[in-house]
């Protein structure tokens, strides 16, 4: 696997739009696999492909802290629905040393492609809804300081 690098703010690129993926392939699973590579590596609970300078709609998300145990890949997600408000400090690793409180959904279900190309639907709260959602944000170029 290769060790990706993660753009750092202030670079322009973190604010390009990701376009969808068309084909799940071997070339995507290798960015995945890359990605998560890239995440554990960094510490990290959420990665991007924008971060990476990737320009497509891929998430990768492992709550488990490097557990390893529950990774999560987002592909061309959408939310379809989202409920409640939550605070939360959260990091990031494009923006490295600065946290900041945010409101966002506590409930949301979202629609998006798996690893394998399936079409998955996941309904979560808590830390892993704030999680695809601050991924989320990055597929649309918006960052932790843009709130």
């Amino acid at each position: 696997m290769k060790l990706l690098k993660i753009l750092k703010y202030p670079d322009k690129r973190l604010k390009k739009i990701a376009q969808p993926v068309k084909n799940i392939n071997k070339k995507i699973q290798n960015i995945i696999n890359n990605m998560f590579y890239t995440m554990y590596h960094n510490e990290g609970i959420g990665l991007a492909a924008p971060q990476v300078n990737i320009n497509l709609q891929i998430i990768v998300i492992d709550i488990m802290k490097n557990n390893k145990k529950k990774p999560i890949v987002l592909i061309n997600p959408k939310k379809i629905f989202a409920s409640e408000y939550i605070h939360m400090e959260e990091k990031c690793l494009s923006i490295p040393g600065k946290k900041k409180v945010i409101i966002r959904s506590k409930n949301i279900e979202i629609n998006a492609i798996n690893y394998y190309g399936e079409h998955i639907n996941i309904k979560t709260n808590s830390l892993l809804s704030i999680c695809i959602q601050h991924e989320m944000d990055h597929l649309i170029g918006k960052l932790l300081l843009d709130y």
